[in-house]
């Protein structure tokens, strides 16, 4: 065998062996984009009027003191947003309306009054984050505005501008985090950050057989100290086919409405969560 065949069966054997070609390389790309394609596209089709924050319905008393007609109540909380355009605004973001509004209804007090009724529209974009061929977070800049309602005194209220940002561990696991600038126009709360926040933290988790779900936000309060509003949900899902859990709530801190911002509460409750089918937004 002469050099120049040897030459030539030289060439036959690399071209046999598993390197990526240039064609492969280019196929690969194309098939990253058409999976992230595809993962756009299932977002699209979802339906525009959705679930936003958990909707739940619980009822409970005072934690560590003796339960009155005064601190033993109900509270419920709505919570949808509205899709407004698909995937085709800059960086392939979503446009969306958020609404949650927040109740604490005093049952067991004559008459039954609502103790405090608190309003939260806003409006923001999103963007999901697609790397490796799977979703893996969100990330959400709006504009909202928080109020009860009431004049007088009583008024409350504060706008905020707010980045959101959600990571996608695992199909159990999702970390959230949320941190605002805050633009306070209420005459009666300008000291609204020591109480309610300037930023938030926390995790949710479903269990393998998708029948349990446990939550927990944190929510730190304006200083440099480790003082923290607390929130832990613990739901069971009622049956395999629905969106609604039996769900015991925890709250422990200041800030869990607008009317009552600077107080301290300690509460337990117990009730019905409506909750979306992927993880929830906080």
């Amino acid at each position: 065998m002469n050099i120049k065949h040897s030459l030539l069966l030289l060439v036959i054997i690399i071209a046999g062996m598993n390197l990526p070609a240039m064609g492969q390389i280019v196929t690969s790309e194309k098939s990253e984009a058409q999976i992230a394609d595809s993962i756009r596209a299932e977002l699209d089709s979802r339906p525009y009027f959705s679930l936003y924050k958990d909707t739940y319905f619980v009822g409970g008393t005072v934690l560590g003191g003796k339960p009155t007609i005064h601190n033993s109540d109900v509270k419920f909380q709505i919570s949808f947003q509205q899709r407004l355009t698909k995937s085709v605004l800059p960086w392939h973001s979503y446009l969306y309306l958020f609404y949650t509004q927040k109740a604490m209804w005093n049952v067991l007090e004559l008459s039954l009054p609502f103790h405090d009724l608190n309003f939260n529209p806003g409006i923001g974009i999103s963007r999901f984050i697609i790397l490796k061929n799977r979703l893996v977070g969100k990330a959400t800049l709006m504009v909202e505005h928080e109020s009860n309602g009431k004049d007088g005194i009583a008024s409350r209220s504060w706008n905020k501008i707010s980045l959101a940002a959600e990571a996608y561990i695992s199909p159990q696991l999702m970390a959230h985090a949320k941190f605002w600038i805050p633009i306070i126009d209420g005459e009666y709360n300008k000291d609204i950050l020591k109480y309610s926040g300037i930023s938030q933290a926390g995790f949710q988790a479903i269990s393998n057989d998708n029948k349990w779900v446990l939550d927990m936000t944190m929510v730190k309060r304006q200083g440099w100290n480790l003082n923290f509003n607390t929130i832990v949900q613990l739901g069971y899902r009622i049956n395999n086919n629905s969106n609604q859990f039996i769900m015991l709530q925890y709250y422990n801190g200041y800030g869990e409405t607008m009317l009552d911002y600077n107080q301290y509460h300690s509460r337990i409750r117990f009730g019905l969560l409506i909750r979306p089918k992927f993880f929830s937004d906080f």
